[in-house]
């Protein structure tokens, strides 16, 4: 699998503005990127160390609550050692501190995080939730890769 990228979109569809990770995946397969594997998760694991090891490249897109002035960011994702009370919260840059000290095949990493509004319990992205990813998506197309 080396020389490879992959996307990892977090979030929950039946979320509203949750979903956004999830719908940008569903960009990257219609649009037809390539070199990319995608997976769909509710929530970063444990286990993703091991998948992300295994790439040279990762993605991970999620929604955000910070105030964007864009609607997205595209960042690097730096490993931090930080960890939360529960294992079910884990953050990007945990899991990539512990491919890197778990498998030691330290990936480029980024994060795209994409600003969602509303996060109840209903299927269909906010209109301003929509509008940032439509910005993604088209920054994406414009450039064509996912690389910074």
């Amino acid at each position: 699998m080396k020389n490879k990228t992959i996307v990892l979109g977090i979030g929950n569809i039946g979320r509203q503005d949750d979903g956004l990770g999830w719908l940008f995946l569903d960009f990257l397969k219609v649009e037809g990127f390539k070199g990319i594997d995608v997976e769909y998760r509710y929530q970063l694991q444990i286990e993703d160390a091991e998948l992300i090891s295994h790439y040279d490249k990762v993605v991970f897109v999620d929604a955000t609550i910070e105030n964007i002035k864009d609607g997205f960011y595209y960042r690097i994702c730096e490993p931090s050692d930080k960890f939360g009370f529960s294992s079910h919260e884990l953050e990007p840059e945990t899991i990539l501190f512990l491919e890197n000290d778990l498998y030691n095949q330290n990936p480029k990493a980024f994060i795209l995080g994409i600003q969602g509004y509303k996060w109840n319990l209903k299927i269909g992205l906010s209109k301003e939730a929509k509008a940032n990813l439509d910005k993604a998506e088209k920054y994406f197309s414009s450039v064509g890769t996912l690389s910074v």
